[in-house]
């Protein structure tokens, strides 16, 4: 069986959908099934319980449940990184435990939130964390949590087990910068979807999203242009997958669209749980035939599940 490291997690990386029921109950079985659905495509790893998995809205229990399934579904197919973070170091420690334990390549966290913690807590958070497991930490640097500066992210890097960052924010800029402060070993990933083709030609190491559930093979044909030095080819694809991003988070309900567009396409991704609103009935079939009028006026070409529901529409 294939065992991965932190340098195998790369290129498209959906950042995955936890998968509920209708009465918000952890579906294991489902789980399964959606990982085998993200594992037909060619993406380079998956990237568990981040904001995009509503670890935040899970029980510790059901984090580590739910990544054990999808670890179990994913072994030796890719490596998986388990987000393990929460506000209090004790319990974002017993979640590396369990996740190391499960047979996760990496962890990641987002730095402690709700008081405004100050450099030296976060700091010592994120060194408790790292030395209390074997495997590699990806610290997370996102506005939702507190953005940390490039100098934080330097000094981080110099705790022996932190070896890379997921970097969502508009200031991608700063990459180079990171990259270059922090070694070349070091993993930078590129969070926000709608920079995809910029973060991966400023050198990124593989990109994690939250529409890489969705419209993988998208991204995934951005990546393989900016590889081919198709620059103009990986543009023109990342408008298409802007205005698909744009006219799913218009409604203010990102997650919970993703998992009804992928409901009408026939696969099973669940619901989102409260306080996210769902989308039921008539509305999930409004939703899905504007994504398909959407990509029928910019001619949009295969994407899997656009296609999927252009066979019902």
């Amino acid at each position: 069986m294939t065992e991965f490291t932190l340098k195998d997690f790369r290129g498209v990386i959906p950042a995955a959908l936890s998968i509920f029921d209708e009465n918000e109950n952890l579906d294991l079985e489902a789980t399964k099934e959606f990982t085998e659905f993200l594992l037909k495509f060619d993406i380079g790893g998956l990237y568990l319980t981040g904001s995009t998995g509503e670890g935040f809205l899970m029980s510790a229990e059901e984090r580590e449940k739910s990544s054990q399934a999808v670890i179990e579904a994913a072994k030796g197919k890719v490596p998986v990184v388990v987000h393990i973070g929460d506000i209090g170091t004790k319990k974002s420690i017993d979640l590396a435990k369990a996740a190391e334990e499960a047979g996760a390549t990496a962890i990641s966290s987002v730095p402690p939130f709700y008081w405004r913690f100050n450099s030296e807590q976060i700091y010592d958070y994120y060194k408790d964390i790292a030395e209390a497991v074997d495997i590699p930490m990806v610290i997370y640097n996102v506005p939702l949590a507190g953005m940390m500066s490039a100098d934080m992210i330097k000094d981080l890097s110099q705790i022996e087990n932190i070896k890379g960052v997921k970097y969502t924010n508009s200031d991608i800029y700063q990459i180079p910068a990171i990259k270059e402060a922090c070694g070349e070993d070091f993993m930078v990933y590129g969070g926000a979807d709608e920079l995809a083709s910029s973060n991966l030609l400023i050198g990124v190491d593989g990109i994690v999203g939250s529409f890489y559930n969705l419209i993988p093979d998208l991204f995934i044909q951005i990546n393989e242009a900016i590889a081919n030095n198709e620059v103009k080819k990986a543009y023109d694809l990342q408008k298409n997958a802007v205005r698909i991003i744009n006219y799913l988070v218009a409604g203010g309900n990102m997650v919970a669209g993703i998992k009804a567009v992928l409901r009408e396409a026939g696969i099973n991704a669940g619901y989102a749980r409260r306080p996210f609103i769902n989308f039921y009935g008539d509305d999930q079939v409004k939703l899905a035939k504007g994504l398909v009028e959407l990509a029928n006026k910019y001619e949009m070409k295969d994407i899997y599940v656009i296609d999927k529901l252009r066979e019902k529409y």
